[in-house]
This record gives C-alpha cells, sequence and structure tokens, in this order.
C-alpha cells in the first residue's frame, strides 16, 4: 500500500531529475571554478574580456575575480596574511619586484605550484614559439620558475613636441642623461609660468619602481648582494634623490599625485613626462589633437652597467586542489598566450593607426629577446 508521503517524495524526485540539466555526471563533477586576484582595479579593462574569452573556449572552467587589490603592495600583504590563514586565491598575478619574497613565504608553506614542470611538458615546438628565455626569466625565483610572465614593461618618457622645441630640444634626438635632460627640462619651465620642465611621480608612485629605475639606470642596485641591506647608499643613490630634487627646483615639477600629473601632462602644461607604458592608450585617447604626443628612452647615465626594472607581473598558482591546479595551469597558459596578450596591447597599449613614431621609447618584452632590448632589464 503507498502512502501519501511516499507519492509526494516520488513526484518531488521526479521534478528535480526533469529540471536538472541534461548532462552526464561525469562532465558536471568536472566544472572547476577559479578563484583569482590581481591587482590594480582599473586593469579589470583587460583582466574582464581575457577571463570571458577564456570561459568561453574552456566550458568546464569558469573564473571568478576577487576584488582587486588597490595596488601591488596592497595586493602582496594580502597574500603574505591570507598564506597564514589558508585562504589564498587559486591564481594571483603578483607584481616582479615582490615576486621573490611572495614565492619564498609560499614554498616554506606548500602553497605554491613550480610552474616548469608543467611548462615542460608541453610541446616544445609550442612552448619556443610562444615564450622567449628573457620572459620566463620574470618568473623564475631562486633560479626556479614560479610563474608566467602576463605583462612586463619599463618606464617611458612621454614628451610634448611642441613644448620640448620651444625649449630648445630635438623630439627626435632627446637627451640619454638625466644631466641633459633635466637642462631640457628647465629651459621648458623658463617658457612659462604654468608649464612644467619635466614630471617623475617617484613621490607619489603606489610602489618603488620609479625609485628604483633611477637607481639602477645609474650601475646601482636596490639591495646589496646579501640582500641584506641597502645597495643604494653610495653615489649612485645619492645622485639619484639629487635628481629628484632638481626636477622640483629647476623643472619646475609640482609635488602632486601621479593621477593629477598625468592630467596635467594631457592638458599641454608638461613638457617631460615619466610614466608606464600601461596608460599609453588612455593617455592618447586623452590629449586627442591638443598637442603632439611622442614617446622616447628613458635616460640611461651608466652605459655600462645601467639598466632598468621590469615592471608588471607574473601569474602564480596558489590552488591546492590537483583538478584546480591543472585548470590553473590552463589557464596561464592562455592569459600568457598571443590571444590574451593582444587583448591586452590593444586595451593599453597603441592604437592600430598610430604613427610608429609614437612608440619609439617602447621596449617590446614579449616580443623581442632580451639582447634585443635597448637596456639590461632586471626582473625584482
Amino acid at each position: 500500500m503507498l502512502h501519501r508521503r511516499d507519492v509526494l517524495k516520488g513526484m518531488a524526485l521526479a521534478g528535480t531529475a526533469l529540471s536538472a540539466p541534461l548532462l552526464p555526471t561525469a562532465a558536471r563533477a568536472e566544472a572547476v571554478t577559479l578563484d583569482v586576484l590581481y591587482a590594480f582595479p582599473a586593469f579589470a579593462k583587460f583582466h574582464e574580456p581575457i577571463a570571458q574569452e577564456f570561459m568561453k573556449q574552456q566550458g568546464d572552467i569558469k573564473i571568478s575575480f576577487r576584488a582587486p587589490a588597490p595596488s601591488y603592495d596592497e595586493g602582496h600583504q594580502t597574500m603574505m596574511r591570507q598564506s597564514m590563514t589558508n585562504q589564498l586565491p587559486d591564481v594571483y598575478y603578483a607584481g616582479y619586484h615582490l615576486l621573490a619574497e611572495l614565492v619564498r613565504n609560499l614554498v616554506k608553506r606548500k602553497q605554491i605550484t613550480e610552474v616548469a614542470p608543467l611548462l615542460a611538458a608541453e610541446d616544445p615546438a609550442w612552448r619556443s614559439a610562444n615564450y622567449a628565455d628573457s620572459v620566463l626569466a620574470l618568473g623564475k625565483v631562486d633560479s626556479k620558475m614560479y610563474g608566467l610572465a602576463f605583462n612586463a614593461s619599463l618606464p617611458i618618457v612621454y614628451i610634448n613636441e611642441q613644448l620640448v622645441r620651444a625649449g630648445g630640444g630635438d623630439p627626435d634626438n632627446m637627451p640619454t642623461t638625466w644631466e641633459d635632460t633635466i637642462k631640457l627640462g628647465a629651459a621648458i619651465k623658463a617658457k612659462g609660468s604654468d608649464l612644467v620642465g619635466i614630471t617623475y611621480s617617484v613621490n607619489d608612485w603606489p610602489d618603488d619602481w620609479l625609485f628604483r629605475s633611477m637607481i639602477l639606470q645609474g650601475g646601482g642596485s636596490m639591495l646589496d648582494a646579501s640582500e641584506t641591506k641597502a645597495g643604494f647608499s653610495g653615489d649612485v643613490g645619492l645622485k639619484a634623490m639629487t635628481y629628484f630634487r632638481r626636477f622640483v627646483t629647476e623643472a619646475g615639477m609640482p609635488l602632486i599625485d601621479w593621477d593629477q600629473a598625468r592630467q596635467q601632462f594631457i592638458a599641454g602644461k608638461v613638457g617631460i613626462f615619466i610614466d608606464t607604458p600601461a596608460r599609453l592608450r588612455q593617455v592618447t585617447d586623452l590629449i586627442g589633437d591638443k598637442f603632439t604626443l611622442r614617446t622616447r628612452l628613458f635616460p640611461i647615465d651608466d652605459k655600462a652597467k645601467g639598466g632598468l626594472p621590469t615592471g608588471g607581473n607574473a601569474a602564480i598558482i596558489t590552488a591546492k586542489d590537483p583538478a584546480k591546479q591543472k585548470a590553473a595551469w590552463e589557464f596561464l597558459k592562455f592569459v600568457s598566450g598571443p590571444l590574451a596578450q593582444k587583448m591586452v596591447v590593444e586595451t593599453s597599449g597603441l592604437h592600430a593607426d598610430q604613427p610608429a613614431r609614437l612608440g619609439a621609447g617602447i621596449p617590446r618584452t614579449f616580443l623581442r629577446q632580451e639582447s634585443e632590448l635597448p637596456y639590461r632589464v632586471a626582473a625584482a
């Protein structure tokens, strides 16, 4: 005899079966959601579309972004805290200048996956076609590779061609040392009380990239060989600090935040502006036809030993679950691959129809071997 409760229970089970997706149980079980963290909210403009494209191609892998960290430094602090509470994301985009410290901490806790064996398991022809050795080196710490470079850039010089000419400079032959650059900046400043010769936002940059750049270009280093003491306490560091002061006293640099400095350049009030190429698209769009924008190479004082620090980040895998680790590797390959990199460039870099002279100061670290770069590139 059937009881009323048995009939209702059977109806409920039947309804559940009818409403469930008509997918094999094994396929449903393989679906993976990756928890991903990156820095700088403005970078959602390329992270989000890249993730959408990846999910189109990988129907069984979903990407869920955490709220972006305000900067690489704050993202680093978050990762260090969450490593202690086992609340790490599955994938994190670590700033190069902080990668070594983060990796060493995670290695001790067995919370990071070495990606070199994963890359070695891929087709050698595919690997050589997509990754230069100099780019792979950006993800290495203590001779082991823990990350794949996602983006990489060197600081560049943006110039207002009209103001440079007014100051007696030649936009096609800009100074290659900081002494001469400051002299040109002072000449530009002298052309108007509302003009600024040089803007170099070391006073407000969200990390040490611009400070580090000035130390390395002079042949110095941030740390000594033991990595326990500052490496810029001598002449190189003193000269860098002197330059920073002269930007203000001779070239008229105001001590404002980096966004305000960029807006001042866009308004046509700054002759020489040092910034990241990641905002080239934004700068060119906002300038429009106000003046002629050019980009030039970052001056290097020490031509023999001087270099520049690579800015940007490498994606690392911190997932513990094997299925998530496998999915995370697919995600790392995609974001560092040609389609995703094309999306980044089109979002933040040059327009396809912009003149080649505009990008003359932009080293394309993903397209050239290190030996072809105009500078000796140094990771964090």
